[in-house]
């Protein structure tokens, strides 16, 4: 899920009564926060709800909680952010005016600029550069990026790219990327929107892959974020079709022949994926096969949300229906705007979702 920024003025002490109240909402065996432990905190990545609750959780893992959620690696790097601030924290301002370390930023410079033979003698002058990496707080990606994820514009930072960013790889690519680097950079171009809009994504989908990089992950993410041209690019150089990919493409003979060996993770990513997409068959599938309709999505599925949330803000009446008959609760509130499946079909304008979940809420108030 997005992290929570920081007001313009955080308040430490605000900080460390958030760190008390997920403690209180531990204690109290509520979801949402066993959902924000998962999300944030390593030590229970792929803990259940029952297994979070049933670990004792310190201060201080909440407080790590907590800065994760707010887009620092530690509760430490968060405390120096509000007491001492630098110029790197300035998260108004785009990542590469962020960087620090001038040969690096120069390289960046360069890659914007479309200058293929000046990054070329750059490279050069500084042989490490291609494997090194920046750090950047506050964001819950692209924190850690090498210069070769730069050219996937993703997160925005210009909002186009340079007509030759495929050379501009290339240059990158041959001064010596690592692997790490290579498989997040497809991940990044594979659901980025600039790309798309600029008509380079597949290009770089398509050299990327020419030189190693891992398609199976960003199909996933692609699939995840509707760059489904990203999707059929990828499928194209060997990524295999899984049960998500399967529930974001409506391929309901694949979804049925890939359920019975899907481990419970791609089970739960593709229930989440079938109710953003609107497939009615394939939620049926997994829900006939076990799944929840109450449990937030995954990690990496929009998981500040449930299906029925997503069912509802994209308009799936039918969806939305069978979720209901199946036990999805009305009355959970989203993560991060704190909205009912109805308050999402409200703000989305799907008027006949929102006046069937608020007929019902009529009709069975306090329904749990």
């Amino acid at each position: 899920m997005p992290v929570r920024p920081l007001p313009e003025k955080p308040s430490l002490q605000h900080l460390k009564y958030q760190a008390k109240d997920l403690l209180k909402g531990h204690a109290a065996h509520d979801p949402a926060v066993a959902q924000r432990i998962r999300e944030f905190h390593p030590r229970w990545a792929k803990a259940s709800d029952a297994e979070i609750f049933a670990a004792h959780l310190t201060l201080s893992d909440a407080q790590l909680t907590i800065a994760r959620e707010c887009g620092f690696s530690s509760w430490t790097k968060l405390k120096r952010r509000v007491e001492r601030p630098q110029p790197s924290d300035q998260l108004n301002l785009p990542h590469h005016e962020r960087i620090e370390d001038a040969t690096f930023r120069r390289a960046v410079e360069f890659l914007d600029a479309g200058d293929a033979d000046g990054l070329r003698g750059h490279l050069k002058r500084h042989p490490n550069l291609a494997r090194q990496h920046v750090a950047f707080e506050g964001g819950n990606y692209f924190r850690n990026p090498a210069l070769l994820e730069f050219v996937a514009e993703n997160p925005v930072r210009h909002g186009k790219l340079p007509k030759n960013i495929a050379e501009i790889t290339k240059v990158i690519l041959d001064a010596g990327a690592d692997q790490s680097s290579l498989n997040e950079t497809l991940m990044l171009v594979a659901t980025g929107r600039v790309p798309r809009e600029c008509g380079v994504q597949i290009d770089l989908v398509n050299l990327l892959c020419d030189r190693g990089a891992d398609a199976d992950r960003a199909a996933e993410s692609a699939a995840v974020l509707c760059e489904l041209q990203a999707v059929d690019a990828l499928l194209g150089r060997g990524a295999r079709i899984t049960l998500p990919l399967a529930a974001a493409l409506g391929h309901t003979e694949d979804a049925r022949r890939l359920l019975p060996n899907a481990d419970p993770e791609k089970r739960h990513l593709a229930l989440a994926i079938a109710s953003q997409y609107g497939y009615l068959e394939i939620v049926r599938e997994l829900l006939d096969a076990g799944e929840d309709p109450n449990r937030f999505n995954p990690v990496g599925g929009h998981s500040h949300s449930t299906p029925l949330h997503q069912a509802a803000g994209n308009g799936h009446l039918d969806v939305v229906q069978l979720l209901v008959e199946r036990g999805a609760k009305l009355d959970v509130k989203d993560i991060l705007f704190d909205g009912t499946p109805a308050g999402w079909a409200n703000y989305a304008g799907k008027k006949e979702v929102e006046a069937y979940l608020l007929a019902l809420e009529k009709k069975h108030p306090g329904a749990r």
